[in-house]
């Protein structure tokens, strides 16, 4: 009977406990703009981002158990994807409820791979929290980040994460944050006894020790040791007066006392973030859920909301400010397709306030778009809500035409908000669908993949006869290939791109070609004698030849082709050179030597002959295609290949290795410079030579190397290369 009771008890309490959590979801309160913070969680894949967001929200309440990558179950890093793999590949949005604060919280993923991720969640934060190791101090993901940060001037915040792991520096690592980063990086925490046994962190902007039990949440307040209080008090002063320097009145009550009251460091702690005047340092153990309430109250009181920070840029040059009172301006920064659940936006409210089933415009497509259902997002879960104001984030779906980097307003206001700088891509590979038929399905998910991550690029190459996916390394090229297996049962695989090789010539040639046809009735004849020449800027008229008409056709692969019409004594018609010339085009879109375009050659069509009845455009077409193809092949021909001027960013540690594996790819070094704390290293080097550049390079530099290529100029082929290039094409021409 008393199991009974107790039986019904437990349920009863769960039901009520059920109720009440359901209620509260369903009564979610709208936070005007000054109470909403959004933050992004930055850092080295392995930093600990995923599980201090795991903290906060549980310490906020948003969650009753804190779950664990381990056992698959945090509320970030939900994809299967990211459970095969361990670590964050996509950002994730999530929420928390800190007194009279919304904190938005975006996790991101710390490979620069999916830097496109973290930089779309950086364009709609407030602040950034960089997550450091301890026990490895500042590491590469760090130093990428920090530069996205430094351009896009957001405040940040330094967190010091695993101080309970035995190879453990802390002081090491604020010294490489000073160094790398910014001599603002300023301490606000520091540990008391790091290592495996840290249960303590030492504030001296509170001038408190927080003492933590063994699994971990509220700590218990305790004066500061007296051993470590002069070491505080200088910590405490020096944090103070960065604190006082962005506001004359504040510097002076720090001089006049020495000090400055609460209210006064919150006011002068906002302005030092907002102006990049300050970094400071905070102490954690995310995985024992040591230190992240402090983090949140912190977050809470000093760093700016939605409506203190800078205005929003437009690309007019524009400024809109974040105001809930102002006409509804909305920017879409992630799109999530799946296949047969279609995209979902993900946007911040950057001015007025969004309703549920409210008809706004895309400014980019000029659409008219219902916001059919709001929601905002716990990881994986959706809340639905019926507004949003100003400065929050939240989600919809359905929109027809709207993608990332869109821009949602009310009807009649053609704003546009700044769009989002994703980066170039770092490798390109081409795609070869195993079964034929799935041709039209692999088309669908490359259209579906950039449209979720524009850092992926798709070019249907006609010139290559092949589909290039350009992304951001090898590890992103492996996320695209399970999603598109995975998501949308395509199997394929990934081949090095052909390269979009060119010919010309390099002596002048004189031939002719008689085309002669006869098959009962009228026939076809024509003859052609042309001189053939290499083409540069500004060379003269041929001098043996009179020179009547001249046309210039700069050719859409580059490079020109020059015609001259020097036909004297009426041996050809002109009303056939334009035949010639279509035969010499069409030559020249399928090069002798491998198939590739002909750029740079002067053609001078100076003698003929043709019949009044046998001569017809079709026979000046295949008479002026077969002479432009014999004096090529004797005018000294040459493969070009591209080249590419290469900027590689590398540690001076890493120089000799990364110029000595340019020369194995025929580079050739231009010039060395110093970019901060950076070796610079400018070199030219064939494009057939940068297939594997990326995950070389990474490898060369233990992930810290980096480099940006561009076009630069076409150049002879070495002879080796150009003889087995011209056997590969014959090969090909022969098993066709």
């Amino acid at each position: 009977m008393i199991k009974i009771i107790s039986n019904s008890l437990t349920v009863s309490v769960y039901c009520k406990s059920y109720f009440i959590q359901n209620q509260k979801e369903e009564q979610m309160k709208t936070y005007s703009s000054e109470h909403i913070k959004n933050i992004v969680l930055v850092g080295h894949s392995g930093s600990g981002k995923t599980t201090l967001a795991e903290c906060m929200l549980f310490e906020s309440g948003a969650i009753n158990r804190r779950g664990s990558i381990a056992e698959q179950n945090t509320t970030s890093d939900y994809n299967d994807l990211e459970h095969e793999r361990g670590n964050s590949v996509f950002s994730t949005v999530m929420h928390a409820e800190w007194k009279d604060t919304k904190i938005n919280i975006i996790d991101t993923p710390g490979m620069d791979d999916f830097a496109g991720e973290m930089i779309a969640a950086f364009k709609v934060a407030d602040t950034g929290i960089l997550v450091l190791n301890a026990a490895h101090g500042v590491e590469v993901g760090s130093e990428i980040v920090w530069e996205y940060t430094d351009h896009l001037k957001k405040p940040m915040i330094l967190v010091v994460n695993h101080l309970d792991e035995e190879k453990s520096d802390f002081d090491n690592t604020v010294e490489q944050a000073k160094e790398r980063f910014s001599k603002h990086v300023t301490i606000v925490q520091y540990p008391y006894n790091q290592g495996v046994d840290f249960n303590a962190i030492i504030d001296v902007l509170t001038m408190t020790m927080y003492t933590f039990a063994a699994d971990g949440g509220k700590p218990e307040k305790k004066p500061i040791p007296e051993a470590e209080m002069a070491k505080a008090q200088e910590l405490h002063n020096a944090l103070i007066e960065a604190v006082a320097e962005n506001d004359e009145g504040l510097m002076e009550k720090f001089f006049d006392k020495g000090t400055l009251e609460e209210d006064e460091v919150v006011k002068g702690m906002m302005l030092s973030l907002r102006h990049h005047d300050i970094f400071p340092v905070f102490c954690v153990s995310a995985k024992h859920n040591m230190g992240s309430g402090r983090l949140m109250g912190f977050i809470d009181k000093c760093c700016p909301s939605a409506a203190h920070m800078p205005a929003e840029k437009l690309t007019n040059g524009a400024d809109l400010p974040c105001n809930s009172d102002n006409p509804t301006v909305a920017f879409v920064f992630k799109t999530v397709s799946e296949p047969h659940l279609g995209d979902m936006s993900f946007f911040k409210v950057c001015s007025g306030k969004i309703s549920a089933g409210m008809d706004l415009n895309n400014t980019d497509t000029d659409y008219p778009e219902r916001m059919t259902q709001l929601f905002i997002l716990q990881g994986k879960k959706r809340e639905n809500v019926q507004e949003l104001m100003a400065g929050d984030i939240g989600a919809t779906v359905k929109l027809k035409k709207t993608h990332t980097n869109n821009t949602l307003s009310v009807k009649g206001q053609q704003i546009q908000i700044e769009p989002i700088h994703f980066p170039e891509p770092k490798v390109h590979a081409a795609i070869e669908v195993k079964n034929k038929g799935d041709e039209e399905k692999m088309g669908l998910a490359l259209h579906h993949i950039h449209e979720e991550d524009p850092t992926v690029e798709i070019d249907h190459n006609m010139e290559l006869k092949q589909t290039i996916v350009k992304a951001q390394g090898e590890l992103h090229l492996q996320v695209l290939r399970w999603k598109i297996e995975h998501s949308y049962g395509v199997k394929f695989d990934f081949v090095k791109p052909r390269i979009p090789y060119r010919e010309t010539i390099q002596k002048p040639v004189r031939a002719d070609y008689r085309h002669k046809k006869q098959s009962g009735g009228a026939g076809q004849f024509a003859e052609v004698h042309m001189l053939v020449e290499p083409w540069y800027e500004g060379m003269a008229d041929p001098a043996d030849l009179n020179v009547r008409g001249r046309e210039e056709h700069p050719l859409k692969w580059g490079g020109k082709l020059v015609f001259l019409n020097c036909i004297v004594g009426g041996a050809i018609d002109t009303r056939f050179l334009p035949s010639i010339l279509k035969g010499v085009m069409s030559k020249m879109e399928n090069g002798p030597l491998t198939g590739s375009y002909v750029r740079d050659v002067r053609v001078s069509v100076f003698d003929g002959k043709m019949h009044p009845v046998d001569s017809n455009d079709m026979a000046f077409k295949l008479a002026g295609m077969m002479a432009f193809r014999n004096a090529f092949r004797e005018a000294d021909p040459k493969i070009l290949e591209p080249i590419y001027d290469v900027t590689i960013l590398v540690p001076g540690d890493y120089m000799g290795e990364v110029i000595s594996d340019l020369q194995t790819r025929r580079g050739i070094v231009m010039g060395m410079d110093t970019d901060g704390h950076y070796q610079k290293i400018i070199a030219r080097v064939p494009l057939a030579e940068l297939y594997d550049y990326s995950g070389s390079l990474r490898s060369l530099t233990q992930g810290r190397g980096k480099y940006h290529r561009a076009f630069a100029e076409y150049a002879p082929v070495p002879f080796e290369v150009q003889q087995e290039l011209m056997s590969s094409h014959k090969e090909e021409l022969a098993e066709a």
